[in-house]
Formats: C-alpha cells, sequence, structure tokens
C-alpha cells in the first residue's frame, strides 16, 4: 500500500523524529511507513492522520 505520508508531513514541516514523539513511535517506523516498507496498524494509521489532520483515505492508496 503507497502513501503520501512523507508529503504531508513536509507541508506540516514536520522532521519524521517530530512525527514520531507526536504518533508514539520510533522515527524508524515513520520511515519504514514512508518507503513503504511497513503498512502502520490501524491505530497508528488514526493517529497519524489525526497529526497530519487529514483523513485515513487521504493518506494511503491502494495499490
Amino acid at each position: 500500500m503507497k502513501n503520501n505520508i512523507r508529503e504531508w508531513r513536509r507541508e506540516k514541516k514536520l522532521s519524521q523524529e517530530d512525527m514520531a514523539k507526536l504518533c508514539g513511535v520510533s522515527r524508524q517506523t515513520i520511515n519504514a511507513i514512508e518507503n513503504n516498507k511497513y503498512d502502520p496498524t490501524l491505530k497508528l494509521a488514526f493517529s497519524i492522520a489525526q497529526v497530519l489532520e487529514k483523513t485515513v483515505d487521504e493518506l494511503f492508496i491502494a495499490e
């Protein structure tokens, strides 16, 4: 599953570290999600969406 998290995160001027702290995960987790190497749990997906002020549907693109 592809995603637009990197673009939305940069638009908010958040680093991966900032995003990780706000979501309660490691920077490596955010990096893996942005690089399509890890699909987040539903709980984490909603947390990311909340931080970025987007819906989960706006963040993820089904392949």
